[in-house]
């Protein structure tokens, strides 16, 4: 979220672009950037940041559409560079504004689009490209370039204009050996980088991490391991868009005559949609209905689900808490095949912690090599710094530690330091005669969605609910005469969430009554209601250590 005051800035000027991250800088989620130029908005990305343990009640989390809210006139299109939540989930809510958007991706993507949008009952206007198109919308020459991810049809797009040549890399990485044989296209980035690349925006996720990645084809030795001596179920756990590493599951399967169910609303309808459009591979007779698998012996199947950070309502938290037609028993074996996303660890920890109660063996990164992260190291980050040599870098995607990390990684390699941009949600950079520079700060606030709708929940009403976890609640009902402003009986409190003494309550007693007296002028109304549980919390501050949200009822004698 901003933590810098606002500074609107200034007018455009003529022949600059304007680059606005509205999320997914200082997180890892909500990625969304808006690019500017000859009064025209291109955004990039529409994805959603998901809640963690500060954000109870909370389903998503939005970028904040306002700063474009007024111009969605001059929105060209939506590119979306890949088909993770975190970079398509906004889609839905974007267009629900303006429906008319043109949607641009690579056709994987957009059929996850397309199925996410069938559940908000809208529709929108796709424009399918590939690796090596080159198209224009608006005063934007886009030219899309194959980057491998830990997903299929992952894009890096460049934006040329007047203002010069933008590329962001979307998520990518540099495996040599990936299993859909489509590599990141560098000869692509060097062919870039000879014709200038006035602003690189690369993914900072694994900036920290020194060295290359594994290769995705280095991890089946150990799923190998785990089909081949499990002497049970196995029940594999991955995102439900991870094509690949599903797919390396259901060959092993394969080899050792285990059967595969599905089991889970989002897992279901993505690998149906990558098997329909030939993504995923799957062998006859492999995949059964979970109804079936039931019946099987437990060494023949496979489940695989959702559920690897720990999110409370996915398959897999619902069968460690036994409340699943799942039932896990000594003998099972949990394979949990997701990275371990920052912010998620106690989840996570806790669903090990919780799945091993149960009698399962819990095979996860922390003891088996069953993952690889799908976000470029620090030694992929400078080999791509080298070929592009930008002139100015805006790292993106990734906590503030990581973007830090991913422009000294830049400056190493030549980047000028005052040329490498370490911002936040809602800095706006203007790029014009080769420089970027910060012209100012806007709103990029979270926009909380419960029950599907946007901002159901406000910061506000989340400190509230907070404070009902931490520190309960009490409804105190008091008899009062109007006339004397005294009470005409014994103060009545009823506390949720805590459980004070009978001393403690003659105490706060005491407190109602000498504030009671200290009112002028009506002792009844809301005002009276409002000093009272003020005077409360303040003396339940000092004396219990403890803050409830209290509500006072007074009732007239």
């Amino acid at each position: 979220m901003n933590t810098k005051p606002l500074q609107t800035p200034p007018k455009l000027a003529k022949g600059a672009m304007r680059i606005v991250p509205l999320g997914g800088l200082g997180e890892i989620g909500r990625n969304m950037t808006v690019f500017e130029y000859g009064g025209k908005l291109l955004i990039v990305d529409c994805g959603v940041l998901f809640p963690e343990e500060q954000h109870p009640g909370v389903d998503l989390i939005l970028p904040d559409f306002s700063y474009i809210r007024e111009r969605l006139n001059d929105v060209v299109g939506i590119v979306l560079t890949h088909g993770h939540e975190d970079h398509i989930g906004g889609v839905p809510y974007l267009l629900k504004e303006r429906g008319d958007i043109p949607v641009i991706s690579a056709k994987l993507t957009l059929a996850f689009v397309k199925t996410k949008l069938q559940e908000h009952r809208i529709s929108a206007k796709m424009v399918q490209v590939k690796e090596g198109d080159r198209k224009k919308f608006g005063p934007f020459d886009l030219e899309f370039l194959a980057v491998n991810h830990s997903i299929p049809d992952g894009l890096a797009v460049a934006i040329r204009s007047g203002a010069g040549l933008v590329l962001a890399t979307g998520d990518f990485k540099m495996d040599q050996f990936p299993l859909d044989r489509r590599i990141t296209d560098l000869a692509g980035f060097a062919r870039l980088g000879d014709e200038g690349v006035d602003l690189f925006l690369p993914d900072s996720t694994n900036a920290e991490v020194p060295g290359f990645l594994a290769a995705e084809a280095d991890l089946v030795p150990a799923i190998d391991t785990v089909m081949r001596t499990a002497p049970r179920r196995v029940i594999v756990s991955s995102f439900a868009s991870h094509v690949h590493r599903i797919q390396q599951v259901i060959d092993v399967a394969h080899k050792y005559g285990r059967k595969v169910a599905f089991v889970g609303r989002s897992m279901v309808r993505n690998m149906t949609t990558a098997r329909e459009l030939g993504y995923l591979n799957i062998p006859r007779g492999v995949l059964v209905d979970f109804k079936e698998l039931e019946k099987m012996a437990p060494t023949k199947a496979v489940l695989i689900c959702t559920g690897s950070q720990g999110e409370p309502m996915a398959a897999l938290a619902r069968m460690a808490g036994g409340d699943h037609m799942i039932d896990l028993t000594d003998g099972d074996t949990v394979l949990l095949a997701s990275s371990l996303v920052p912010g998620n660890e106690s989840s996570i920890y806790r669903l090990i912690n919780d799945l091993t109660k149960r009698g399962a063996n819990v095979v996860h990164k922390g003891n088996a090599k069953v993952h690889v992260s799908g976000h470029a190291s620090a030694g992929e980050l400078v080999y791509c710094y080298n070929l592009v040599r930008p002139k100015n870098v805006l790292p993106v995607h990734g906590e503030h530690r990581h973007l830090k990390a991913n422009a000294e990684l830049a400056i190493r390699t030549g980047v000028d330091p005052k040329r490498a941009l370490i911002v936040e949600d809602g800095t706006t950079i203007d790029l014009k005669d080769g420089v970027a520079r910060v012209s100012g700060q806007i709103a990029a606030d979270y926009v909380y969605v419960e029950n599907m709708v946007p901002g159901a929940a406000t910061e506000a009403s989340l400190q509230d609910r907070l404070r009902l976890a931490e520190d309960g609640a009490v409804t105190v009902l008091l008899i009062v005469n109007p006339d004397t402003g005294r009470l005409e009986e014994e103060a009545e409190f009823f506390p949720v969430g805590f459980a004070p003494a009978v001393e403690q309550l003659e105490k706060a007693t005491g407190i109602v009554e000498k504030t009671l007296m200290g009112l002028r002028g009506d002792k009844t109304g809301p005002e009276a209601e409002k000093a009272i549980a003020q005077a409360l919390i303040r003396w339940s501050d000092r004396a219990l250590r403890r803050k409830p949200v209290v509500t006072v009822i007074i009732v007239e004698a």
